[in-house]
């Protein structure tokens, strides 16, 4: 109901006072609060909670506010006054009593330049603004609530705070920015809270996550929470080595894991181990199996624990499955401490569509491209960001820097690039939309990919930028400056799909596709690659990499041994996702524990060790790692032999002057007699040998060393006669 004209207060009009209490109005604060009139200072609180309103001025007597007839509109007229410091008395409708100061007596919390900066697109933090933080506004603390959503007609935020009632803390609009604001004073860290949205159509309201929220409540509930972080970091020591250090000139084994499902107490296997549980038990594994790195599925927050954390509604929040931002801090700086790096899978791609989220943010297509063709993903029912929208950008970057900076994470690995660079990506004819070339390419998202790398790495020395990308794009990983995205790496697919193909086959077939060991050395150093043996591989009917070995079950072991050989000798860096380091044979389960036990036997345990010798000898190894993205870092020995299913190849440090000779029998014959070429002679120390006893292999070998015999062979001056253990790799350290 709205009051008659006859009964309002001159400063205000029936008009505003039914957008007031329909919840549609752009600035409460031009209504509530206190406002000059008349040598006096009108205030008014808009309070459905309350049976009774006081004025209660910092140098006066309280007085009682009236409501306006049929209203919960209350309103006081303090004479003989050009200005007024109060607070507010609330007689609650249930009997409390409280003392507050009125929001709608502070000025707003973001200014001209902070406006400019997120609609241009320029704000590189602007999570710092948007969204909700503690902090000291006018001398008081409280927290400040900011959200974009320019074309909603009507904002508040609603929490546990204030019932989840949208009338009480309704938000206003900064100028044309689209942007609405509200400092809410004496509010504390731990609120609960939503924002509620009235569109310009009508209807019920919408309740909406923050965007920008710092933390969220634990899955399937949806709140935001306001979080104040106290952690402090104890890491300044990596970070200022990570600074100084060239990734593409140092070892890089990265261990893939799914926090939720790489171990659980066997005593209680339905529980999530938390953040903080995890961080020693982790660092302890990685440190004794040599990984340089960990790469965390997205610890973003998801509402379907089945996505594993690849649709997240929670752009700027670790997950609260496995506890607070605090313990992901803690989590972080613990294994820095142990030396260990820390990479995070992170989705720019598309987000989900629901109805709590992103999707439809203030009833219209914000976030996503309004045009599905453009704005919808055919295949995974989820929405794509609008790349040529300036305040998405901001949203996006913003996101990047968050766990870079404030997160201290070691890099991002940017998931389904490609589904981001082409326009008709999973689409059919007439079902995409040609760039105004007429071409293919989603320049916008071109461009976006490129400042999101330009800023980063800008703003964090030493990290990395990865692309998971499965096409032949080019320049992936150049810099922007030479036309390229700006990535630092680039995970090679067509690497690992050649090398499965090939060791799926049965050795007897493996003659014929020769060409899948050696066609990724014709791309080799196109790109900063990354070779990835990752989740992807072992779930949906694709069986454990174990499994996928052919023959009985000696050989898949040997094979296998032998494939992470070649793998960690081969070009570049190196992922492998947890579980395939101890052979488990069933696919990847992410509500299950992996399968622990089985490294109680000799054949798991032995796999173990295998890649446990081979980070160790990797990253002692310059060879392995200094000249990854250069072709003076590789050369062929034997390269031809198919029908024999053999390999060699040199790994050569330019800088340091070391080298590695890799030879590879992937056939289950031993090979006696077997002559390989090497660059000069001397003595040649077997390194690794996959089929050694330590590995549960057979213990063909060479004596643990070969004199090299002035006989020269595969364009070289010198050769080595070599038994060749079956179905294995062996490494020689080159004099």
């Amino acid at each position: 109901m709205v009051p008659d004209e006859a009964v309002l207060s001159p400063t205000m009009s029936a008009a505003e006072i039914k957008a007031l209490l329909e919840l549609r109005h752009a600035n409460p604060h031009a209504l509530l609060g206190a406002h000059q009139f008349d040598h006096s200072v009108v205030v008014r609180a808009l309070r459905p909670d309350a049976g009774e309103v006081i004025v209660i001025p910092d140098d006066g007597a309280p007085q009682s506010m009236r409501p306006y007839p049929g209203t919960s509109l209350f309103e006081t007229r303090v004479a003989n006054r050009t200005r007024l410091d109060y607070r507010l008395e609330i007689h609650h409708l249930d009997g409390e009593i409280r003392k507050i100061h009125d929001p709608y007596a502070f000025p707003p919390t973001l200014g001209e330049l902070d406006l400019y900066l997120i609609n241009s697109g320029q704000d590189e933090r602007a999570y710092q603004k948007l969204g909700a933080h503690v902090r000291e506004h006018a001398g008081v603390r409280g927290v400040a609530f900011a959200v974009w959503a320019p074309n909603a007609a009507g904002v508040s935020v609603v929490g546990d705070f204030n019932h989840w009632d949208g009338r009480i803390h309704q938000m206003r609009s900064l100028d044309s920015s689209g942007i609405w604001e509200l400092f809410i004073p004496e509010l504390t860290a731990g609120a609960c809270y939503k924002f509620e949205l009235r569109t310009q159509a009508g209807g019920p309201p919408m309740l909406k996550t923050d965007p920008y929220a710092a933390a969220m409540e634990l899955p399937p509930r949806t709140g935001s929470i306001v979080y104040e972080p106290t952690y402090r970091y104890t890491d300044d020591d990596w970070l200022e080595r990570r600074a100084k250090t060239d990734p593409y000139r140092s070892p890089m084994s990265i261990y893939e894991v799914h926090l939720g499902s790489w171990r659980r107490d066997p005593a209680e296997p339905q529980r999530q181990l938390s953040y903080r549980e995890l961080a020693p038990m982790l660092a302890d594994y990685v440190s004794d199996m040599g990984f340089t790195h960990v790469e965390l599925l997205p610890v973003m927050e998801h509402p379907y624990s089945g996505s594993w954390g690849y649709q997240v509604t929670g752009y700027f929040a670790p997950s609260a499955r496995w506890g607070t931002p605090d313990d992901f801090r803690f989590f972080v700086d613990h294994l820095h401490n142990r030396g260990i790096g820390v990479l995070l899978d992170w989705v720019p791609a598309h987000f989900p569509k629901d109805d709590f989220s992103l999707g439809r943010f203030d009833g219209t297509a914000l976030y996503e491209h309004i045009d599905p063709r453009q704005g919808e993903h055919p295949d995974w029912g989820t929405y794509i960001f609008n790349y040529g929208r300036s305040e998405v950008r901001s949203f996006l970057i913003s996101s990047a820097l968050k766990w870079l900076g404030d997160y201290h994470a070691d890099g991002l690995r940017v998931d389904a690039v490609a589904s981001m660079l082409y326009l008709d990506y999973a689409r059919r004819e007439g079902e995409w939309i040609p760039n105004r070339y007429g071409g293919r390419e989603n320049l916008d998202a071109v461009d976006f990919i490129r400042q999101l790398n330009e800023t980063v790495y800008r703003l964090n020395p030493g990290i990395s930028m990865i692309a998971e990308e499965s096409t032949a794009w080019g320049a992936v990983s150049r810099p922007t400056y030479l036309g390229g995205l700006g990535f630092g790496f680039k995970w090679d697919m067509g690497w690992m799909h050649d090398t499965l193909d090939y060791f799926t086959k049965d050795p007897v077939h493996r003659r014929f596709h020769h060409q899948d060991l050696t066609f990724g050395f014709l791309y080799a150093w196109t790109e900063n690659f990354i070779l990835p043996l990752s989740h992807d591989e072992v779930v949906h009917g694709k069986s454990a990499m174990l499994s996928k070995m052919p023959g009985d079950r000696w050989q898949q072991f040997a094979n296998l041994r032998a494939l992470y050989g070649y793998m960690w000798a081969h070009p570049g860096k190196k992922l492998l996702f947890m579980g395939s380091e101890f052979g488990q044979w069933r696919e990847w389960h992410s509500e299950e524990s992996l399968d622990w036990h089985l490294c109680q036997y000799d054949e798991h345990r032995g796999l173990q060790t295998l890649v446990r010798d081979l980070n160790r000898i990797y990253r002692n190894e310059p060879a392995l790692w200094e000249a990854d993205t250069e072709p003076a870092g590789f050369r062929w020995v034997d390269l031809h032999n198919a029908d024999e299913n053999v390999i060699a190849f040199l790994r050569i440090a330019p800088h340091s002057g070391r080298s590695i000779l890799c030879v590879c029998n992937f056939s289950p014959v031993v090979r006696r007699r077997y002559r390989v070429g090497v660059p000069v002679a001397g003595l040649y120390r077997e390194i690794l040998n996959s089929d050694s006893a330590f590995y549960a292999g057979t213990n063909v070998g060479n004596g643990g060393a070969v004199m090299a015999e002035a006989i020269p062979w595969h364009g070289l001056d010198f050769s080595l006669r070599l038994t060749l253990p079956p179905l294995a790799t062996m490494w020689f350290a080159v004099p």
